[in-house]
Parts: C-alpha cells; sequence; structure tokens
C-alpha cells in the first residue's frame, strides 16, 4: 500500500513550489502535464512506496518544472502556463487531502512579491539531483525583508 507524504505549497505569479518532505528518498519519479496534472512518487528509506498525484488549479509549463532533491525534502518549481495568482492549490473546490498544507515559511502575499526573488534558486544551469537543502527557513524570509528593504 502506498502513503502520502507530506507535502507544503507556496506559488507566486509565475510559479508554484511543492516541498515534498521525505527523508533520503530513492527512485524519485516526477511528472509534469500540461494540463496541470503533477505525479510524484519515490521509496522511503525503508522501502516503503509514496506517491500521490494533483490536479492543480491552472495549466502548466512541463519544460519548466525543476526538481531539487535534498536529504530531508524534495523541491518542485512548477511553471504556470499563465502568470497570475491561484485562487488555491487544486482545481477541485473540495478540501485537499490532509497532507496538503500551506508552505507558510514560502508563502508571500500577491501585492508583496517581488520579481527578484527566487525562492528555490532555480538558476537554469544549476544541477539539483544530490544536493542537500541547506534551510528553507532562510528563504522564508525572502518576502519579509524584500517588504523591510522596500520601506
Amino acid at each position: 500500500m502506498s502513503r502520502h507524504p507530506e507535502v507544503l505549497w507556496a506559488q507566486r505569479s509565475d510559479k508554484v513550489y511543492l516541498t515534498i518532505s521525505l527523508p533520503d528518498a530513492k527512485d524519485i519519479s516526477v511528472k509534469c502535464d500540461p494540463q496541470g496534472l503533477f505525479s510524484f512518487s519515490a521509496m522511503g528509506v525503508q522501502g516503503e512506496s509514496f506517491d500521490f498525484s494533483l490536479e492543480l488549479f491552472g495549466k502548466i509549463v512541463p519544460e519548466g518544472c525543476k526538481t531539487n532533491v535534498g536529504l530531508r525534502n524534495i523541491i518542485c518549481s512548477i511553471m504556470k502556463e499563465e502568470t497570475g495568482w491561484w485562487k488555491r492549490l487544486l482545481k477541485s473546490e473540495e478540501k485537499p487531502a490532509p497532507y496538503i498544507k500551506v508552505d507558510w515559511n514560502k508563502w508571500c502575499d500577491e501585492d508583496d512579491e517581488d520579481p527578484n526573488s527566487d525562492l528555490a534558486s532555480d538558476d537554469d544551469d544549476a544541477t539539483y539531483v544530490g544536493q542537500e537543502e541547506e534551510s528553507s527557513d532562510d528563504e522564508g524570509l525572502l518576502c519579509e525583508l524584500n517588504n523591510l528593504i522596500a520601506s
């Protein structure tokens, strides 16, 4: 039987960020479909299977989806097909599954967005597989720091 890892999400006008909490994951597979279907599967450290699929609120650009695999979590940066803020993460208006939560460390309100900030550090030439995620707390402070600098 498959289990679901905790999934934290945040967004910017052009991207959605998913942080999947799964330490020491192996055989990681991430698929992004243009219609907005996001699929994830991996094996846990004790050989247990983890997977889930999300029907996202809007369409996405599969070529613009990047995955950063760390020792404690997997961060997926998903490019939206159209720039704009989604009302919610999922297409369905039902309450999301309990394993899906807002990532308050990376959350930024629509009117506080800094076009120059880049939460996932997703440089086009960076390689992500095998890198350890240093600290998501530092990234979560970007909005606050940008607001302080702007004042």
